[in-house]
C-alpha cells in the first residue's frame, strides 16, 4: 500500500524543513511513502529547500492558485504516483507530522474513507474567543449540510482513500475543506476523526487577511455546496419564508377592508404582498432549475469518476 503526503506550499522555505522532518519514514500497513510538494506560486526558495531535503515529486503553479486548486492538482498527481492513501498537511508546520501514522489507520483498516484531524480548537491558545466560536459554529453548519459529525470541519490535516478521491470533485479556489466534507456526506463516504495537538504558531495565516474575509468566503462555499447538492434547502426555505411574509400584508389589507367597509386605501399592503409572493414564486422556479442542474451534475460527476478510474488505474 502506497501513501503520498502532499504539502501545499506558498513561500515556506523556513518552516518546510520542520514539516519534512516530522513525516514518519515507516508506518504500519504502508509499504511505500512518497512526499509531494505543491508549489503554489512561491517566490522564495521553497522548491530548492525541498529538493535538498530529498523531495522528488512536485506540482508547480506559476502564479498563486489558492488552496482549493492546490489540493485538486495535488490529489490528481498523487493518483498518478499510484497513491492508495493521500494525506494532506500544511507547509507552515501547524500539524504534527508524526501523527500521520494514526491518521491513516482507519483507512488501512477499511473502516473510513476520509479521516480528519480534530485540532481541539477550543484549546488552542493563540486562537481568539471569536475565532473559536466561529470554528464551532462553522463546523456545526457544515455538519448540518453534509449530514456528518466532524468536530473540526476546516482542519487541513486529513487523509483520503484512493476511492474517495475518485468520487470527490473540488470547485472552490479558496479552500477545499468544507466542500469535500459536504460532497462526502452527500455521496455516502464515511468520515472518521482523530484528536491531535497542533504545533506552536510560526506565522500568520495566508489563507485569509481577516476573520471577516474567512467567514464570508467560508459561507459562500457552504451556500454554493447547498445549491449544488441540496437546492431545495436554500430556495425551498427562502420561498416558504417569502410566502408566509407575503400573507401578512394581504391579511392586513383584508382586515382593514372589512373593518372600514371599503377596499380603498392600504394599497401599499397589496403592493408589498405582491412583491413578496412574486419572490416566493421565483424561488420555486429557481428551485426547479437548480434541481435539474443538480441532476445533470450528478451525471457529469459519474462520468468524471469513470474517467479518473480509467486514467489512473491503467497508468
Amino acid at each position: 500500500m502506497k501513501l503520498v503526503v502532499q504539502i501545499p506550499c506558498l513561500n515556506e522555505e523556513e518552516t518546510l524543513p520542520l514539516v519534512l522532518k516530522s513525516i514518519p519514514k515507516k508506518i504500519d500497513g504502508i509499504d511505500d511513502i512518497e512526499i509531494l510538494i505543491i508549489d503554489d506560486g512561491s517566490t522564495d526558495k521553497t522548491v530548492e529547500v525541498a529538493r535538498k531535503l530529498g523531495v522528488k515529486h512536485f506540482v508547480h503553479h506559476v502564479r498563486n492558485q489558492g488552496l482549493g486548486r492546490s489540493f485538486h492538482d495535488g490529489a490528481l498527481k498523487s493518483l498518478e504516483l499510484g497513491a492508495d492513501i493521500i494525506v494532506n498537511t500544511d507547509g507552515d508546520n501547524q500539524y504534527p507530522g508524526d501523527r500521520i501514522g494514526d491518521l491513516v489507520q482507519p483507512i488501512i483498516k477499511g473502516i473510513a474513507d476520509i479521516v480528519i484531524a480534530d485540532r481541539q480548537t477550543h484549546q488552542i491558545e493563540h486562537f481568539s474567543w471569536t475565532k473559536k466560536l466561529l470554528q464551532k459554529v462553522g463546523s456545526a453548519v457544515v455538519n448540518e449540510a453534509a449530514g456528518t459529525n466532524v468536530p473540526d470541519a476546516v482542519s487541513g490535516f486529513r487523509a483520503y482513500s484512493r476511492e474517495s478521491i475518485f468520487r470527490l470533485n473540488t470547485i472552490t479556489r479558496y479552500s477545499y475543506t468544507t466542500e469535500t466534507i459536504i460532497q462526502a456526506g452527500y455521496k455516502g463516504l464515511h468520515i472518521d476523526s482523530i484528536i491531535v495537538d497542533t504545533n506552536g504558531k510560526l506565522r500568520e495565516s495566508r489563507l485569509f487577511k481577516s476573520t471577516f474575509e474567512h467567514v464570508w468566503k467560508s459561507a459562500l462555499t457552504i451556500i454554493r455546496a447547498y445549491i449544488m447538492y441540496k437546492p431545495y434547502i436554500i430556495f425551498g426555505y427562502l420561498g416558504f419564508i417569502l410566502f408566509l411574509a407575503g400573507l401578512v400584508p394581504f391579511a392586513r389589507f383584508t382586515i382593514y377592508s372589512i373593518q372600514e367597509g371599503t377596499t380603498r386605501g392600504h394599497i401599499q399592503s397589496l403592493l408589498i404582498g405582491s412583491v413578496l409572493m412574486i419572490g416566493a414564486f421565483l424561488c420555486l422556479v429557481l428551485n426547479i432549475i437548480a434541481d435539474l442542474i443538480r441532476t445533470n451534475r450528478v451525471l457529469t460527476e459519474d462520468n468524471l469518476e469513470q474517467t479518473k478510474r480509467h486514467r489512473f488505474n491503467n497508468s
